[in-house]
């Protein structure tokens, strides 16, 4: 069960461009070599009465290793805590009475001033829910296309709860039969409009925010912690500038793409990627520092370079198609790709939207922004 608001993260120490992140092989190749290096080290710790210290034990934490690479991009995220993903329970807004009125983009609804049974439509609602410390009183929640139902960086215990179909397709027959007393979401999607889903429980629809951090405040009127979320946030901003103060962000331009199936976009300020670089201080190339744009590969020089590159695949026809990419003369054309500076990340995470979300992406940075990838 997770246990803290706080996501355990590694921190690289120093911020010199040339830390190495070392790569490891295969999962069978890996966990042979760290049962021989373990061994050896056992030994050595033996011969020499077991002397390590405090500081040699820092050290190797904050040693971040990938285990594969995709075309040269080492894969970031892979060894990631989520044991502590999720917040202890957090108290609610005062209220004077069982319920409250909350005004949200379909409507007012009157919900409970402390709901028990909730249903989400979205990975965000699932992230604030989480983020808030309320993931056990979750009944329902939408899934993801592909082998897992939820997103990986929210922990293994949110793949247990019951799904009502996919975001784009959520299901208003299976979430009566779940008899919550909260639906939480962002916009309606098919069968499920505002009307059927309050027939079913009293219901919260946000709308797209152009701020993760609005949007989860929105979320948070909708359950009752308001309060909560603000100290979340604040906690979170004072995370944030302590990073881009260790890493010495504002030194380094950082280009962040996603391919899908079949564009290249380069992620902008508008992203939730690009404003979770913002409030680090991390500086961007200056072709990315306003909205998101698709980008075709002879642009590749000119948008995309960076000091340092992170790629986003969206599902497997993105990892495909992104990985062909990644092999063209074009793209081995930029000097961070000649400087194997180039690191793919989770789409969950870096496409997504939510505190939990941004936490990850805060780990993510701290164990490449001043590193390399080797093989």
């Amino acid at each position: 069960m997770p246990v803290s608001d706080v996501m355990r993260s590694d921190v690289t120490r120093g911020s010199t461009r040339t830390r190495a992140l070392s790569t490891r092989g295969g999962h069978h190749g890996g966990a042979a070599r760290r049962l021989l290096t373990l061994a050896t080290g056992c030994l050595a710790l033996i011969l020499a009465g077991c002397g390590s210290t405090a500081d040699d034990t820092a050290d190797s934490a904050s040693i971040v290793r990938t285990t594969t690479n995709i075309a040269g991009a080492g894969v970031v995220g892979l060894d990631r805590d989520t044991t502590r993903a999720c917040a202890l329970p957090s108290s609610p807004d005062p209220a004077t009475g069982r319920t409250r009125e909350v005004t949200h983009a379909a409507g007012v609804s009157a919900v409970p001033a402390d709901p028990q049974r909730i249903v989400v439509l979205t990975t965000s609602a699932l992230d604030a829910v989480c983020a808030l410390g309320l993931w056990e009183r979750l009944v329902g929640a939408v899934t993801l296309d592909g082998p897992k139902p939820q997103p990986d960086y929210l922990g293994t215990g949110i793949r247990d709860i019951p799904g009502i179909g996919t975001a784009a397709r959520p299901d208003p027959t299976r979430i009566a039969e779940l008899n919550p007393d909260l639906i939480l979401g962002e916009v309606p999607a098919g069968a499920a409009s505002f009307t059927a889903l309050q027939d079913i429980a009293p219901t919260v629809l946000v709308g797209t925010n152009t701020s993760w951090q609005a949007e989860f405040m929105a979320f948070a009127s909708g359950l009752g912690r308001r309060g909560a979320a603000e100290t979340a946030l604040r906690d979170f901003r004072t995370e944030a500038r302590d990073t881009g103060a260790l890493l010495v962000a504002n030194q380094t331009q950082a280009s962040v793409i996603r391919f899908t199936a079949e564009t290249n976009r380069v992620q902008g300020g508008d992203s939730f990627s690009g404003q979770v670089l913002g409030e680090v201080g991390v500086q961007r190339p200056p072709a990315q520092r306003g909205a998101s744009f698709d980008v075709h590969p002879s642009e590749f020089a000119t948008e995309v370079e960076g000091d340092v590159i992170y790629v986003i695949f969206a599902g497997p026809e993105g990892k495909e198609r992104g990985a062909t990419v990644l092999r063209t003369e074009a793209w081995k054309e930029l000097g961070a790709a000649g400087d194997r500076r180039v690191f793919a990340v989770e789409d969950t995470v870096w496409h997504g939207s939510g505190l939990i979300a941004a936490r990850a992406l805060l780990a993510d940075l701290r164990n490449t922004l001043n590193g390399y990838v080797t093989d």
